[in-house]
């Protein structure tokens, strides 16, 4: 059999059957990062992580050479863990593995919930080969059957993690971190790591989080194929006047707005193609796919297009990517991230974006799963919608952040800067469970040796032996029963513990979406997710009004809101959107500053960018840090989501009321003179200590366990995520003076 052309000669390396199925498969060569990876994985004994784009092979990339490296494997005990974030994602694998590890004679399981149990049950009989997992169902097996986990992993040779991204930041980044860990402590040998990702801002934080220890070890191979053809459009849409009373009675003013006129052109485009819509809430997926549907029935044509986010059941979920796989049917998907992974989704002609993002990562993630076949371009288009303004209206709504930010996103995108990954919120929350979990596997441990097996490497390295040593006395305490200690010093399961372990939910870490209630004079007026920053003082827009935090029940996850005397609304973001990153407003600011005109604006957008640099240039912003405006002050930090929300606790500890924006803070009925004279008491700093920042912040309790954490712990976390900032703030507060 002639070998594939290969400068490196990679393609000879590989076992003769994986060569045969790759001829069978009429590849013309080895992709780039396919021929790189055979030598590093089979040369050396270094982790491995793989950066490429979707669609290049790197799910091939890591496992032609591992089936290679392990067709001959003797030891009982599975030779390959694959972890993914998503059960669709495994099935996924395995059916791209499936024939080619049954050609070499190599057994490879899928193991999730809705798997089928034969299979894992033979694999925990008599363990060989793959298996593809989810992190959930490590901690089950950890928990519920914690022999075979150590029958399963204590021969393990490679661990692979797919979509490596997902789990840098988060408690799931954070659990499985952990888990790795735990699993390594079975093995005489460390198990090499092998991460996989098409999305990562920061290659060497990447390579930190697969090797706390020795992050140098981790041979990193970028992808050097040439990118592929991108076709961009960002449109722009301004909401049409208020009408008069009499205007409405006699006209439909629905089909004029930026909606409607969003979906009439969606309709016109996406229609007879495969396509995937991204909306940032459940509520604009199914406004936007209804709108869909009706045009679709007023045209009298099928219906293709469907919501699809993490309400809808996992039926009708899997029937829409099943339809998009197959594509024998034109499809259109309107998903909140739900589809933003790597899943198969076979053909996707076109990306859209419903609203400006407000993450690279995640825009470059989903602009991937378009131009997937060979010579196709990725097509991508980001429909942007303002308000009307009229002269006179809020300067930050003159600013136009909506068509602003989405030219500064893609700008970050051309030039591939990502941001870095967040500081993590839940460590208490993950070591607790964490804690629960290795006490259940173990029968009971020694606390030391449980903070070894926990906090020993990997990011959970940063909870410290004190705080360690008060949450175990925390978990302890006669009204939590977490745990308890046996007359041998042993760690045990407490009441509570063994119910909490009991409970399926225990295995996944992540807790289900949290919101607030808000409540008025005892009436319930809806609910609002979590927010980074909430404190007596802080001011809310919800139904159409801006409301006044009077009292905080973070337990019961209640705000007591008031109406703000104020009857004019807030004009721009809400402190409840999704964070964004210092290099991002630095590219807000640029764009507001530049003369430039992006060729893939449309028209319309073209007009409202102009618009918002010429109100940048009215209100001298290059310079002006204070600008007020009517009775509110707006303060110009220009600075990420992280900073501002410290910034702002600072003001609320100074006893401000105040709201976060992308720009900055604003400070309801407060002058200039007011302003600064509290700036000023912040540069002193004599109170800005982080005891009392932290002291005055209220909803410190967001992750899934926070509640059964001390609030002393978690007030010292909270300081510890925010303390590079404390020293920013005086600095920043002098340059507003």
């Amino acid at each position: 059999m002639n070998s594939l052309p290969s400068p490196s000669k990679a393609f000879d390396r590989l076992h003769p059957e994986v060569q045969r199925w790759i001829w069978e498969k009429k590849w013309q060569a080895l992709r780039d990062i396919q021929d790189r990876a055979i030598p590093a994985i089979l040369d050396g004994e270094r982790d491995v992580l793989i950066s490429a784009s979707t669609a290049a092979g790197k799910t091939e990339a890591a496992f032609l050479p591992i089936l290679t490296a392990i067709k001959n494997a003797d030891a009982a005990g599975l030779s390959v863990l694959c972890v993914s974030p998503l059960k669709a994602l495994i099935n996924d694998q395995f059916q791209r593995l499936n024939l080619l590890c049954e050609r070499l004679e190599i057994t490879v399981v899928r193991w999730h919930g809705d798997a089928p149990q034969g299979a894992k049950k033979r694999a925990i009989k008599e363990p060989r080969g793959v298996a593809i997992i989810t992190p959930e169902s490590i901690e089950a097996l950890f928990v519920r059957k914690p022999a075979a986990a150590r029958k399963l992993f204590g021969s393990l040779r490679f661990v692979v993690i797919d979509e490596l991204h997902a789990f840098l930041h988060g408690p799931r980044g954070l659990h499985l971190s952990s888990l790795l860990t735990r699993i390594n402590e079975l093995n005489q040998t460390r198990p090499r790591r092998i991460g996989l990702s098409a999305t990562i801002g920061d290659l060497s934080a990447a390579a930190r989080w697969m090797n706390w220890r020795r992050p140098e070890d981790v041979f990193i191979l970028e992808s050097s194929a040439e990118k592929r053809e991108l076709h961009l459009q960002i449109r722009g849409y301004e909401e049409p006047p208020p009408a008069s009373s009499a205007e409405r009675l006699g006209l439909d003013d629905d089909k004029h707005s930026a909606i409607a006129r969003i979906a009439a052109h969606m309709f016109e485009r996406l229609r007879g193609e495969n396509n995937l819509v991204f909306g940032g809430r459940r509520v604009d997926v199914e406004v936007l796919a209804d709108r869909l549907r009706q045009l679709s029935d007023d045209a009298a044509v099928p219906n293709e297009f469907f919501a699809h986010h993490g309400s809808i059941s996992k039926g009708l979920r899997e029937d829409l990517e099943a339809r998009l796989r197959k594509g024998d049917l034109p499809t259109t998907a309107v998903a909140t991230s739900t589809l933003e992974l790597g899943i198969d989704l076979g053909s996707v002609k076109s990306v859209a974006q419903y609203g400006a993002p407000r993450s690279i990562s995640s825009l470059k993630q989903r602009l991937g799963r378009s131009g997937r076949r060979e010579g196709s371009p990725s097509i991508l288009r980001i429909y942007a919608s303002e308000r009307f303004i009229r002269k006179g209206d809020d300067p930050i709504d003159q600013l136009r952040l909506e068509i602003v930010r989405a030219v500064a996103a893609v700008r970050l995108l051309i030039r591939d800067e990502l941001e870095p990954p967040a500081i993590d919120s839940s460590t208490a929350t993950v070591v607790l469970h964490q804690t629960l979990s290795v006490i259940t596997e173990r029968g009971g441990e020694r606390a030391d040796k449980l903070y070894r097996a926990i906090c020993g490497a990997g990011p959970l390295s940063s909870f410290s032996t004190q705080d360690y040593a008060r949450l175990l006395r925390h978990m302890a305490h006669p009204d939590v029963r977490l745990i308890e200690q046996a007359p041998d010093g042993a760690v045990m399961l407490g009441e509570l513990g063994e119910k909490i372990v009991d409970s399926r939910s225990f295995y996944a870490i992540f807790p289900t979406d949290q919101e607030w209630r808000l409540i008025h004079k005892g009436e319930v007026l809806g609910a609002l997710p979590l927010s980074n920053i909430i404190s007596v003082g802080s001011l809310i827009l919800f139904a159409g009004r801006r409301w006044r935090v009077v009292s905080v029940d973070d337990p019961g996850k209640v705000l007591d809101v008031t109406p703000h005397k104020s009857a004019r609304l807030p004009k721009f973001e809400s402190a409840f959107s999704e964070s964004i990153s210092d290099e991002f407003v630095a590219e807000i600011r640029t764009v507001l500053r530049g003369v430039d005109e992006p060729p893939y604006l449309d028209k319309e957008g073209m007009r409202l960018l102009g618009e918002a640099r010429a109100a940048y240039r009215e209100f001298e912003l290059d310079s002006v840090r204070i600008l007020v405006v009517g009775r509110d002050a707006h303060l110009f930090l220009w600075r990420g989501t992280a900073l501002t929300n410290a910034f702002a606790v600072a003001l609320q500890a100074a006893g401000l009321e105040c709201e976060t924006h992308d720009l900055g803070v604003t400070l309801p009925e407060t002058t200039a003179d007011e302003a600064r004279a509290i700036l000023r008491q912040i540069t002193r700093a004599d109170g800005l200590t982080a005891q009392a920042l932290s002291d005055c912040v209220e909803n410190i309790r967001s992750a899934k366990y926070d509640d059964l954490v001390s609030e002393e712990i978690l007030r010292n976390e909270w300081r510890k995520r925010n303390e590079p900032y404390f020293g920013e703030i005086a600095e920043v507060a002098r340059r507003l003076i």
